[in-house]
């Protein structure tokens, strides 16, 4: 009876230590965290940083995770634009001459007319030739018509006040001219652009300023 208990013990202890065999899990290794690696990152360094890991835990590393970092957008930088230049239209053109005169700037398409103390009495935007045919220097009032015909009888103009010549007629100051049937050739907003044949275009009011100051032998400054 001694022998069968003593046997029966025996036979529980080596349930309970197959059991704890059973149950027992195998350690596991920790998992890494994601690797994080910027764009361009050496793969040397992340095999090293996997051995590393084997040599401290005994296990086999899980395979690696990597996580890019995308880079950040470039952003252009913003255009320089520069300034306006900003011109005073009461200030005259250097080397405009001197006293009571007319100037006319093709550059600018604009007139200024100029009394005896060579203060600016009035300023206008004007529209000159398309056509290079004025050139730069000093002239001097010739003629002054006040209903005129365009050279090629294709219209009319008023407060003609000739200064010289061109190839083909007189050149000189005017209103905007109107075709034959009463249209004008161009709009008073157009004034500032060059638009002529070869005179100077002016509005009506304008005009006839001119006329009234522009008398014959008066000097008329043209700048570039």
């Amino acid at each position: 009876m001694l022998h069968r208990a003593t046997g029966l013990v025996a036979a529980v202890g080596l349930l309970a230590v197959g059991v704890a065999a059973v149950t027992v899990e195998a350690p596991t290794a920790p998992t890494p965290a994601p690797v994080t690696a910027a764009p361009g990152a050496s793969t040397a360094l992340l095999d090293a940083i996997d051995e590393l890991a084997q040599d401290t835990v005994g296990l086999t590393a899980p395979p690696r995770r990597v996580v890019l970092v995308p880079e950040p957008p470039v952003v252009p930088e913003p255009a320089v634009v520069p300034a306006p230049v900003v011109t005073d239209p009461l200030v005259l053109p250097p080397d405009s001459g001197e006293g009571r005169r007319v100037v006319f700037s093709e550059g600018l398409q604009r007139v200024w007319l100029v009394d005896e103390t060579g203060s600016v009495t009035r300023t206008y935007l004007v529209s000159g030739s398309r056509f290079d045919n004025l050139d730069p220097g000093t002239y001097a009032v010739q003629s002054r018509t006040r209903h005129a015909v365009a050279y090629d009888y294709s219209g009319t103009m008023e407060y003609f006040v000739r200064f010289t010549s061109g190839e083909n007629a007189p050149i000189g100051f005017h209103n905007i001219p109107s075709y034959n049937d009463g249209t004008p050739e161009q709009t008073v907003e157009q004034l500032g652009t060059p638009l002529s044949a070869g005179c100077i275009r002016q509005a009506d009011e304008d005009a006839v300023a001119m006329w009234e100051f522009g008398q014959v032998g008066t000097t008329v400054v043209v700048t570039a």
